[in-house]
């Protein structure tokens, strides 16, 4: 079976086919810097135990153009209600991808 880390890593690295939303402030960028920003959330292996300590690879933070933004992602049940009753079973999981400015958070 899968770990949460494997499945969240799964899910991020195929942005931008996944599940995956921006905030109003991200999607206000020009065009050339959202997919810079993407790229980055996608290709993002900076987890440590300061900023991953339950090993789940759901939170990054990165700099770009002086600006901090973050991602998360949550587990929710299939019908996007609820939390996900077992978030290592893809079948009763619906993962949420959220990229935002760090001020927004």
């Amino acid at each position: 079976m899968a770990t949460i880390a494997e499945l969240n890593d799964a899910h991020r690295c195929a942005i931008p086919v996944t599940a995956t939303y921006v905030t109003a402030g991200v999607a206000a960028l020009p065009s050339d810097t959202q997919p810079r920003i993407l790229e980055r959330v996608r290709t993002y292996d900076a987890f440590t135990d300061a900023n991953d300590p339950w090993q789940e690879h759901d939170f990054g933070a990165f700099e770009i153009d002086g600006e901090t933004f973050n991602w998360k992602i949550d587990c929710y049940d299939v019908d996007v209600r609820y939390a996900s009753p077992d978030p290592t079973d893809p079948f009763v999981t619906r993962r949420v991808l959220t990229i935002m400015f760090a001020a927004e958070y």
